[in-house]
């Protein structure tokens, strides 16, 4: 049988939704495993600036560098007598004294590029900046999971329109949603369904690939959105993007959904004009989402299970520029929330700001020992299997 170049298009369109994994996708249909482990990452798009973020609030070359964008001591959240936190993030500073927060500073890599594609690239394969890796630390995750016939749960959603690149592996990728009901509805169209049915094979060898892989992006669609419809949360999200995109998370996580990672995006954040502003907004959005969903998962049990991770592509430089604003640079905060932290509060010291590099931070702790440790210590994964390196595991959990 031919397929013709219309129903070719029509099958392409919604097959791409799923990223062309159709064994991925179709693990869906398994019935989910009680007591996983669940990873929620937040990418800080755009470079966030880390020392407006956690700020050294009793160190003078902060404010002397940056006279008009310094944080001061009295606006900022107190976490420890040299140390505060963006007056933004009220609800994050509450969980921080229940100790469900810890604080990574520091966190970058050896040579570090200032270009926010490259960096981020680096980030999201997880990889060395002198290397070219075309698949997402993630993604390999899904990968070497499917190697272990017990991890066959092991599922990934991001909740955008499109797949980063930390969620594609090579033969495995996560699935990219932003809205549940109208992927559904666009996936479990009768005229799709009637095709995803469609049992003849076909010539043309991408023609019956599509057929195979449209039968797994129905099978997913009805799955997620069965799952988003068994728990109503009574919990009050805000009414912005971010807000929504923790809502779908958190209905997912609490209807005990077999997805394991989570992602999502936030920003932009690069701040080379009147940064403060335009920071505190994004932070106060950032942290009602997070109050929210985390109330939510304390609510249902899951936050002890649940790990959230906050990452950025670069810090900023240490001074500011002449537009009220800071410029892109290297090392940068982490964030890590969990009920199950083993190391809360702050980490480890903020980087020297009298040694610096051409007038930025100085990384002390390599983003990849963060990455070793959750893939080690939290998705019971190999490290070494997916960075192709050994590192040494940090005790924040």
């Amino acid at each position: 049988m031919t397929i013709s170049r219309r129903r070719f298009l029509q099958l392409s369109s919604l097959a791409s939704a799923s990223m062309f994994v159709p064994k991925f996708l179709r693990a869906f249909e398994n019935k989910p495993l009680p007591g996983n482990k669940k990873l929620i990452v937040i990418q800080l798009s755009g470079g966030n600036d880390g020392l407006n973020t956690v700020i050294p609030y009793r160190n003078d070359i902060y404010y002397s560098s940056r006279p008009l964008i310094g944080i001061k001591k009295e606006e900022a959240l107190s976490l420890t007598d040299e140390i505060g936190l963006n007056p933004s993030l009220k609800g994050i500073k509450q969980l921080f004294d229940e100790g469900y927060v810890s604080i990574i500073n520091g966190v970058g890599y050896a040579r570090p590029n200032r270009s926010h594609f490259r960096s981020m690239d680096i980030w999201q394969s997880g990889s060395a900046s002198e290397e070219l890796v075309t698949t997402g630390w993630l993604g390999r995750y899904l990968d070497d999971a499917a190697l272990n016939p017990d991890s066959h749960n092991s599922l990934a959603l991001e909740v955008d329109d499109s797949l980063s690149l930390a969620m594609k592996g090579k033969d495995k990728s996560a699935l990219a949603i932003r809205d549940i009901n109208q992927f559904h509805n666009a996936a479990t169209n009768t005229y799709f369904t009637r095709m995803a049915a469609h049992n003849e094979e076909h010539k043309e060898q991408l023609a019956d690939y599509l057929y195979k892989t449209l039968r797994g992006t129905v099978s997913a669609a009805d799955y997620i959105y069965k799952q988003s419809k068994i728990y109503t949360s009574s919990q009050t999200y805000p009414n912005t993007e971010i807000g929504k995109h923790m809502q779908i998370i958190g209905s997912l996580i609490a209807s005990r959904a077999e997805t394991r990672v989570y992602y999502v995006s936030h920003g932009s954040f690069d701040t080379h004009v009147n940064q403060k502003d335009r920071q505190n907004k994004l932070f106060a959005q950032l942290d009602e989402a997070l109050t929210a969903l985390v109330a939510d998962l304390k609510k249902n049990d899951c936050f002890n299970d649940v790990v959230i991770m906050t990452f950025s592509e670069f810090g900023r430089r240490v001074g500011q520029n002449a537009s009220n604003g800071t410029d892109h640079g290297t090392a940068n905060s982490m964030f890590l929330m969990s009920g199950s932290l083993k190391k809360q509060g702050i980490y480890n010291p903020i980087p020297s700001l009298q040694d610096l590099d051409s007038g930025d931070l100085k990384y002390e702790i390599d983003f990849k020992e963060v990455y070793a440790t959750i893939l080690g210590k939290w998705l019971d994964a190999d490290p070494y299997n997916i960075l192709g390196k050994r590192y040494e595991p940090l005790a924040f959990i």
